[in-house]
């Protein structure tokens, strides 16, 4: 029995957590040379990649994805790239509900560069023929939020290293 790229997606979810990412790629994204860097190939639309993508990112309690695009894509024309109208679309559907943040291409690939140098990235090339169409998933936590890491750094920052009432290391010391 072969590996799918989508077992290979359920695989690396699994192990996975904050800091890691996936990318739904086109299939002119390049292989880049980081040792961190994964990429397979998907003989899929990427549309269909991505749905399959949203399911198995569902089934996954403890990571959930911000999700970024490439700036470019809004501005690129049916005119140059035919079927950029309606993918437009089908991604807008696909995204509703998300906070989707559009970066400049060039930023995006220097941040898995720089990820790639201590965290892992998975990269799925699609059947997709038009530029600047790949989407990014940085992978968070999906227990725990900014706002309740906020509250602990200050908390932290309060006490000066010293703990009211019984702490976790005299508890670990009575037990």
């Amino acid at each position: 029995m072969s590996v799918t790229w989508e077992d290979v997606i359920k695989d690396r979810l699994q192990l996975f957590g904050h800091r890691n990412w996936l990318v739904i790629a086109d299939s002119a994204y390049p292989a880049q040379s980081q040792q961190g860097l994964e990429t397979i190939v998907a003989d899929e639309e990427q549309i269909t990649a991505l749905v399959k993508t949203f399911a198995l990112l569902h089934e996954c309690k403890h990571i959930k994805p911000t999700i970024y695009i490439d700036r470019e894509l809004t501005f690129v024309s049916e005119e140059d790239a035919p079927g950029i109208s309606s993918y437009q679309k089908q991604l807008t559907e696909l995204l509703h509900g998300y906070e989707v943040r559009a970066l400049p291409h060039e930023e995006i690939i220097s941040r898995l560069d720089r990820v790639g140098q201590l965290f892992r990235v998975l990269l799925v090339k699609t059947k997709m023929q038009i530029p600047y169409t790949s989407v990014f998933f940085e992978l968070e936590c999906g227990y725990w939020n900014a706002q309740a890491e906020d509250r602990l750094r200050t908390a932290m920052g309060s006490t000066n290293g010293e703990m009211d009432g019984l702490g976790v290391a005299e508890v670990i010391v009575r037990e």
